[in-house]
């Protein structure tokens, strides 16, 4: 009598079978991410210890990262997985270097909370990426400059009003008028969220602030 083999789900569904402890799920997983190990041991090479001691210990932090990642976030498992498994490597070649009888010093971070730390960053980022698309482009260019979101260092605002031909207090105007714009519930809902200012309070502020710039920008005139 033949049987049927159980293909293991896809998607979300593999990372919740397995930390259910389906051992197809994980093994499925762990075979399908592979390459994560591979590409962070490629940065130890030549180090202290030997490839395949890389590699288990490779393999031992990309389980821990399937076990305690959650997919219901909208972070990639990549994103999630990369610094803990660079975490564990980079532990193991500091013990294998360490000479006898040498102290150790302070534990460094735990690598899920720093893998926890990276995801919330990319969500900031992404979230605020999409409340910028929404501005005029000037204002666009102008607040990323300002705060360096580019990744560039940020701009002093007398340097943008250098590239725009403009005073450093027009330049102070227009990023006044971004900010004030992106505190909209409209375009920082996302934002608020992951900030914890998602409250009656924090929105009653943000209404204000805009109604201020509103009125200043008639001149005073009711």
């Amino acid at each position: 009598m033949s049987s049927v083999a159980h293909l293991p789900p896809r998607g979300q569904s593999a990372f919740l079978c397995a930390q259910s402890g389906c051992a197809l799920c994980l093994d499925h997983l762990l075979r399908t991410h592979a390459g994560l190990i591979r590409a962070v041991v490629r940065q130890q090479y030549g180090s202290a210890l030997p490839y395949a001691d890389l590699l288990q210990e490779g393999r031992i932090a990309l389980w821990q990262a399937i076990v305690h990642y959650d997919p219901q976030r909208g972070i990639a498992f990549s994103t999630y997985a990369w610094p803990a498994i660079q975490h564990r490597l980079w532990s193991a070649v500091d013990r294998a270097q360490r000479p006898e009888g040498f102290l150790p010093l302070a534990p460094s971070p735990d690598p899920r909370e720093q893998a926890e730390l990276l995801c919330h960053q990319e969500m900031l980022r992404a979230a605020l990426q999409q409340a910028l698309r929404f501005l005029p482009p000037r204002l666009q260019q102008v607040v990323t400059r300002a705060y360096g979101l580019d990744g560039l260092p940020a701009d002093s605002l007398a340097a943008l009003g250098r590239t725009y031909g403009v005073t450093r207090e027009r330049v102070r105007q227009w990023r006044n008028e971004a900010l004030t714009l992106l505190r909209l519930p409209a375009l920082s809902t996302a934002l608020r969220r992951l900030c914890d200012c998602n409250d009656l309070p924090a929105y009653r502020q943000a209404e204000a602030l805009h109604q201020a710039w509103r009125q200043q920008r008639r001149g005073g005139r009711r």
